[in-house]
């Protein structure tokens, strides 16, 4: 069973009928409790969503979510975030103005910044590159297209963090990978046969 993370966000329907194309058996968690992993339900968890950084987190902060997700991880269970789902994983965004309101869930080193672009967001589909040994893209050509729509993009600390870029102004990761922790900026769920097949390569871990 995979667990889907509720945030309220607009793509959660389309998480969820990406899954049933799969005959991957999903539900959403009901609360933080089901993600401690001694009595989780679930062999997996995605957490997808857009929205404001800060008040993304700030929600998690409020439910209790943001240290169920710290422990879930931490324990080295099965995790994909999507979209804000990815840059909550860092330490701080550009997002939030206030110093004390920029601080993410501090699971990957490094920080999401604005695009130095003229033109934002990004929205559409755009060519995404693939490090060879990431199971993630496991069977997908070298440079994919997925869909994305974005003003912000994450910058990790750490190059072994990183499981593929794309170019926006500048060449930016579009994906982490580090261990069973995974997340990617676009939208999977929106990307056609080759998000179906990235979403598949997730379950089977």
């Amino acid at each position: 069973m995979t667990g889907v993370i509720d945030n309220g966000a607009g793509n959660l329907g389309s998480v969820m009928n990406a899954l049933d194309r799969l005959s991957i058996p999903s539900r959403f968690v009901r609360g933080p409790e089901e993600l401690n992993p001694a009595s989780t339900p679930f062999r997996g968890v995605i957490f997808p969503g857009d929205g404001h950084f800060a008040t993304a987190m700030e929600a998690l902060d409020r439910s209790g979510y943001a240290e169920a997700i710290r422990e879930w991880i931490r324990a080295e269970r099965p995790f994909l975030g999507i979209c804000i789902g990815l840059q909550l994983l860092f330490e701080k965004s550009e997002e939030a103005g206030d110093e004390t309101e920029r601080k993410g869930l501090a699971l990957i080193r490094g920080e999401v910044k604005k695009f130095p672009c003229r033109k934002v967001p990004q929205i559409g589909w755009n060519q995404t590159r693939a490090k060879k040994n990431s199971r993630l893209f496991a069977g997908l050509p070298d440079e994919t297209f997925f869909y994305y729509i974005h003003s912000y993009y994450a910058a990790p600390f750490d190059a072994s963090d990183i499981a593929a870029e794309t170019d926006y102004c500048l060449s930016y990761c579009s994906a982490v990978e580090r261990g069973a922790l995974a997340a990617v900026q676009f939208h999977p769920e929106k990307s056609g046969a080759a998000g179906l097949k990235l979403l598949e390569n997730w379950h089977a871990g």
